[in-house]
């Protein structure tokens, strides 16, 4: 008697759909919230006092956006058991832009200005293999009698 059994040793399997479209998803969002903050660092640069509004609020969608992001690069891996150092990088980027928003006052924006470009090519590098990585292929009926 023949038995279906779901194997999540390959990245093809059907149940890595949902986290790789999430992680997808989110890398996206996090990578374009990066190039936002820099649009409003440089109108801050000019004196706007509302891009300092946008700034600061971008910065804690930053901190949720990479956050969810480094949690559904977990979820893929646990349902793939592909791209380990892909999580591991969502999880740096993820620390990182605390690192980095502490620096963001006062006479420390040498090291704040760096490590938003280190955020930008890390969340540029998770987005970038989230759409490298093969998709999952779709189950379909028949796999069910094998």
């Amino acid at each position: 008697m023949p038995t279906h059994t779901t194997s999540r040793s390959s990245v093809g399997t059907p149940t890595a759909r949902g986290p790789l479209l999430a992680l997808r998803s989110l890398a996206l969002l996090s990578t374009l919230n990066v190039l936002f903050q820099g649009l409003t660092a440089g109108e801050l640069l000019m004196r706007s006092h509302s891009a300092r509004d946008l700034h600061e609020t971008g910065a804690i969608v930053l901190h949720v956006l990479t956050g969810l992001t480094m949690v559904a690069a977990a979820i893929y891996w646990r349902a793939s058991r592909a791209g380990l150092w892909t999580t591991v990088l969502a999880a740096v980027v993820f620390v990182v832009t605390f690192v980095q928003a502490s620096f963001g006052h006062g006479r420390t924006l040498y090291i704040h200005v760096p490590l938003a470009l280190l955020l930008l090519l890390g969340a540029a590098w998770v987005l970038a293999w989230s759409w490298l990585v093969p998709r999952p292929a779709a189950s379909t009926g028949a796999d069910a009698g094998r």
